[in-house]
């Protein structure tokens, strides 16, 4: 097991069978011993940084009805919302005083946010913020919008594939979506010049550890910039409601395993960790993560973008608590920094 995690550390790649039999595996030992070689990595490339994203939640509408997400369009339960320019110019505006420097803003694939609103949002942002980096998670788009949204001042892109596997994807989304759409987004963003950042879930439903290694083979074929990874978590207005969260340590281990795959890569250490333990935030920066996105959305609204239930959406999760979560980075032997935080390139 430690000659495979030697070979990864050295190589940055395995084969798909050599990740399903690291993944099926894995023991405690087997687990502190990889989060001990990713954190190792990451400090050699980015030292003992960690970047603060400010995350502002802009809408909760959406048009799918992915089967995991709580602000599925099918889920009439939700109350709905959307950030006006003015709103979401408010929130860069405390972030900024924080010492944000990436601003992200993320929602449902919501057709109010046209390519001429989105336009106007970012040229004010980057107006009015010029040392700041913009990233968008708004969905698939057509190639055409992605390009102009770069030329708008978008910097980066965030688009999850969620998983790798298209049986799998089939199980998890409807059937108008694809696993193949979504990858074309994905190389259309790289190409177009992004900085560009996918994602999956662990733990899921119907999740094998093939499907965690096919994930693992797709991340080394797109090479993203940023790499988002977090359990599986249900909300109880979806269809998968019952179905149990997604394992910590698993997450962790996906976590260091991409670390080790992607040394330069932007990982973040997500709420969801949060979510499932106190310390789950930490943790995932010391199995590897670099990147903590609190939330600048308003805060009546925070608990209305509901991805999954039980939510951390206060204290050191978001602004509100930044000097608690500085405290906590610092003790843990790592430092938050004020910066744009950018992809640093290999070589």
């Amino acid at each position: 097991m430690k000659d495979l995690i030697d070979k990864l550390k050295k190589n940055n790649s395995l084969s798909k069978d050599e990740f399903v039999f690291l993944i099926k595996n894995r023991t405690p030992e087997i687990c502190e011993h990889i989060f001990k070689e990713a954190d190792e990595v990451r400090k050699s490339v980015y030292g003992t940084d960690v970047y603060i994203r400010g995350l502002i939640e802009i809408s909760n509408y959406c048009k799918n009805d992915c089967f995991y997400c709580g602000i599925r369009n099918s889920n009439t339960s939700l109350t709905r919302y959307r950030l006006s320019e003015e709103d979401i110019l408010k929130c860069c505006m405390e972030g900024y005083s924080l010492g944000f420097r990436t601003f992200v803003l993320q929602g449902g694939e919501d057709s109010f946010f046209s390519d001429d609103v989105m336009e106007s949002i970012i040229r004010s942002i980057k107006e009015r913020y010029p040392d700041c980096a913009v990233t968008l998670s708004l969905g698939e788009k057509s190639r055409s919008s992605y390009e102009r949204l770069y030329r708008a001042g978008a910097d980066r892109y965030l688009l999850r594939h969620e998983t790798a596997d298209n049986c799998h994807y089939k199980r998890l989304h409807p059937v108008y979506l694809s696993l193949d759409e979504r990858k074309k987004c994905l190389f259309d963003l790289r190409e177009i010049g992004y900085q560009v950042g996918t994602g999956f879930m662990v733990g899921s439903p119907f999740q094998t550890a093939e499907n965690l290694a096919d994930d693992m083979c797709f991340l080394m074929k797109l090479k993203p910039h940023m790499v988002g990874i977090g359990p599986f978590l249900p909300h109880k207005d979806t269809p998968f409601k019952d179905y149990r969260q997604g394992d910590l340590e698993l997450t962790l281990f996906m976590i260091a395993l991409t670390r080790l795959t992607l040394p330069n890569a932007l990982i973040p250490a997500t709420t969801a960790l949060s979510t499932l333990s106190s310390s789950g935030r930490i943790k995932g920066i010391m199995a590897g993560a670099n990147v903590i996105m609190p939330n600048l959305s308003p805060v009546n609204l925070r608990k209305l973008y509901s991805l999954y239930d039980g939510k951390a959406f206060l204290n050191e999760e978001a602004k509100e608590g930044l000097s608690k979560l500085m405290e906590q980075v610092k003790a843990a032997g790592y430092e938050i920094v004020s910066s744009r935080g950018d992809y640093k390139k290999e070589g």
